[in-house]
């Protein structure tokens, strides 16, 4: 009986092929093709590798591969190589089936791209804004350019109607503050030091509280003056910006000065006595 390796290399020499076009069609190294035809199966790296190579083998050359990997198989349970029957389930792919090698570089290359190109996004998602970008975001003309002399251009004024209206409680007082269709914005107890910001959006917001002495009133950080006259209630008093700027300077009437005695006492100042009328002439006879 013809053994397996002397079948592969008479299919080889009918082709009019060498070991070396074997070679290059099954990218398996001539060195183990010579092997595989000389039936020197110990020196393979394995029974596995002895079956594959033979099958490769027989495909390239026009063999029955099924029964050159039979007659192998044979051959290795005869001589006992290594145990042959139980490695059989690892048999390795057909060899001539591996991607060439540019297929793996390019697969390495765009796996380094995708890497960097995450890197990259998380970086940029991670990293905290410096405090340039916060006040071009906050204010568009922060990053307006320099004059000529290379100082920055002054920055416009806001417009007096812009900022926001922060009432303080300079000592506790009860409040209502609703806008102009009734809808309640706030109202409580405010504790002394505790502030509240008109929104922005309300539709004429006004307040209501019976002691106006006790709230401080800011437009944009600004003070403005007092709402109404100490311990009096005071009720649709608007309190928008506008219409807290456009109050005049002082809208709480004076009150009398108040004098103080030399004991330390205060009296109010006394109304001035009526005038006496003057003396009638009498005429005698």
């Amino acid at each position: 009986m013809d053994r397996p390796g002397d079948v592969l290399r008479r299919a080889r020499e009918a082709q009019g092929l060498s070991l070396q076009d074997v070679a290059t069609r099954t990218r398996i190294p001539m060195r183990q093709l010579a092997l595989v035809e000389n039936h020197e199966y110990a020196a393979l790296p394995g029974i596995p590798y002895a079956i594959g190579f033979s099958r490769a083998y027989a495909r390239a050359v026009g063999a029955d591969e099924t029964v050159i990997a039979a007659s192998v198989r044979r051959e290795l349970v005869d001589a006992d190589v290594m145990n042959a029957p139980r490695y059989e389930m690892f048999e390795p792919a057909d060899p001539a089936r591996v991607p060439p090698r540019y297929l793996a570089w390019t697969a390495a290359a765009i796996a380094l791209l995708f890497a960097v190109g995450y890197g990259v996004w998380r970086t940029q998602m991670f990293t905290p804004p410096s405090e340039e970008q916060i006040a071009a975001q906050v204010d568009p003309q922060s990053t307006r350019p320099a004059t000529g002399n290379g100082a920055p251009a002054a920055r416009p004024t806001l417009p007096p109607t812009q900022g926001p209206v922060v009432l303080t409680a300079v000592d506790e007082v009860w409040l209502r503050i609703y806008d102009g269709t009734g809808e309640r914005l706030l109202e409580k107890q405010m504790k002394k030091g505790e502030t509240f910001t008109v929104p922005a959006d309300a539709n004429n917001p006004m307040i209501l509280t019976g002691r106006p002495n006790a709230i401080a009133v800011t437009v944009g950080g600004r003070p403005v003056p007092p709402l109404g006259a100490p311990e009096r209630t005071i009720s649709d008093v608007p309190i928008s910006a506008a219409a807290l700027l456009a109050r005049p300077a002082s809208t709480v009437p004076a009150t009398a000065p108040t004098a103080t005695s030399p004991t330390g006492a205060t009296a109010t100042p006394a109304a001035p006595a009526p005038a006496s009328p003057a003396p009638v002439p009498t005429v005698q006879e």
